[in-house]
């Protein structure tokens, strides 16, 4: 009897061991395998033969240690597509990076199977055949599509700093992902490359899990993210609706719920290669996707990050259709910060590019609105503000804007550049808006006379109406102090 349980113990434990092996694509450190067991990981396809009628080669037999392969050029050009999936099957396993000692003699063999795979992708010494492709694509999914580290502050539970003062993290494995990125985009990149073929393998799946990495904090990482994509987006004109689908769904989350994402610069530097690419007359879709996601993105905290990028975007709808200078103008109106000084420059900065862009129709529909909100920035107490607002009369564009419909402008701005000469404590702010107020009566003194006594008119009665508020309560004080005179009890 004892035999028996000893025999069913030590079955179960092979069974275990087998189990932990086609876990790991390879016998943990320590055990040995002796069998002829068949690797499949549960993250993807297997590296094994294939039912697929495009096979054009038998698979090598599954590898269980890391181990240094020939030489493309060691080997004779009949045998070099299957060394080449010998060597994808070595770049299949992975380490920890966190110990930089631990398996540093496997690390280093995967590396140098990685530059082998890049050179020879790159030479063009051979033509992939379709299993080579997919295997190669597997590949670099297996190793790139990963759980990102949680940010700093998800790990303290504190609020998130200022993202522009934290240090980016710094992903550990990187001497081996960046190699593996560079093989993706010598796979992409040649024009031989077959995209009836390799749209099979990157496809909306691989896309979408691209996209998601966008959110890692290495800036190394996110750049060659952005090359990829963009080179997909040119490459695989099927996969266009798409990914512009899955960028708004991205951007729809930064704003409504996370105002968290690291890649949200590199996205917009993407969208702004697509808009420079749109067809005219434009179509209905991407005039939603500009009121819907690009305005809307004017709202984070974090604008700053990305403000570069999301103008470039906003200014080339404009040059590219004039009609949408009102919506974007208005939109910028509606998101225009109350308390934030730094990010009212920004705006600033954007609407004076879009007023470049801009022409005289468009202007004056939305020249009230947005001269009542220059002269809120041209009165701030903030001299960045005001400096910045009084800088758009330098822009000749700007100024022949102003100078066609100054008899609606100037009355909204006057009080503001009066204030500014009379009282402002900045001398910068008080020069410029001198230099303003001159260039306008230059330009019609009679306009300029008008607003001048408007102005004055309007004081005086302001002026009044504060003294007669302050006679006001001068009387009800006299009337209180003389009601306790007459009864003593009311101050008891």
């Amino acid at each position: 009897m004892f035999k028996k349980i000893m025999k069913g113990a030590h079955r179960k434990a092979s069974r275990t061991e087998a189990n932990d092996s086609s876990m790991y694509g390879f016998d943990p450190p320590g055990h040995g395998s002796n069998n002829n067991m068949v690797v499949n990981h549960a993250s993807r396809g297997s590296l094994l033969p294939s039912s697929s009628p495009t096979a054009q080669q038998p698979h090598p037999p599954p590898m269980y240690s890391v181990e240094p392969l020939p030489l493309f050029r060691d080997v004779s050009v009949s045998e070099r597509q299957s060394l080449f999936l010998r060597k994808l099957q070595i770049c299949c396993f992975q380490f920890d990076f966190t110990d930089t000692l631990k398996n540093a003699r496997e690390k280093e063999i995967k590396r140098q199977t990685l530059l082998e795979l890049v050179d020879f992708i790159q030479s063009g010494a051979g033509k992939l055949t379709e299993v080579c492709q997919e295997e190669m694509v597997k590949m670099v999914s297996f190793n790139i599509f990963r759980c990102l580290p949680p940010a700093s502050h998800e790990n303290t539970g504190q609020e998130p700093a200022d993202l522009e003062e934290e240090e980016p993290y710094l992903e550990p494995s990187w001497p081996h992902l960046q190699l593996l990125y560079e093989l993706l985009l010598r796979y992409i990149v040649p024009s031989d490359t077959d995209t009836k073929v390799a749209k099979r393998y990157i496809d909306h799946s691989f896309v979408l899990k691209l996209l998601e990495l966008f959110e890692t904090e290495d800036p190394r990482e996110r750049e060659y993210l952005k090359t990829i994509l963009h080179r997909i987006y040119g490459k695989f004109m099927v996969h266009r609706p798409f990914i512009r689908k899955a960028m708004n769904y991205i951007f729809y989350r930064f704003i409504y719920e996370t105002e968290r994402h690291s890649g949200i610069g590199e996205l917009l530097e993407i969208l702004g290669s697509i808009i420079n690419g749109f067809a005219l007359p434009m179509k209905e879709e991407h005039k939603l996707f500009l009121i819907r996601a690009l305005i809307p993105l004017h709202k984070p905290k974090p604008i700053a990050m990305y403000h570069q990028q999301l103008s470039y975007c906003i200014v080339q709808f404009v040059e590219k259709d004039y009609k949408l200078a009102d919506t974007v103008i208005r939109g910028l109106l509606k998101f225009w910060p109350v308390t934030n000084c730094t990010k009212e420059v920004l705006f600033l900065g954007e609407l004076e590019e879009v007023l470049e862009a801009t022409q005289t129709v468009e202007f004056q529909r939305c020249m009230v609105p947005l001269f009542q909100q220059i002269a809120r920035c041209l009165s701030s107490s903030n001299f960045q503000v005001a400096e910045r607002a009084l800088f758009l009369w330098n822009n000749e564009h700007v100024v022949g804007l102003i100078a066609q419909n100054r008899s609606v402008i100037l009355p909204i701005i006057f009080g503001s550049l009066e204030k500014n000469t009379e009282s402002h404590w900045n001398q910068a702010v008080h020069g410029l808006s001198a230099n303003i107020k001159r260039m306008f009566m230059e330009m019609d003194p009679e306009l300029f006379e008008d607003c001048q006594q408007q102005y004055e008119e309007k004081q005086a009665k302001s002026k009044q109406v504060e003294e007669q508020r302050q006679d006001r309560w001068r009387r009800l004080d006299e009337a209180v102090e003389e009601r306790e005179r007459e009864d003593p009890m009311i101050t008891s």
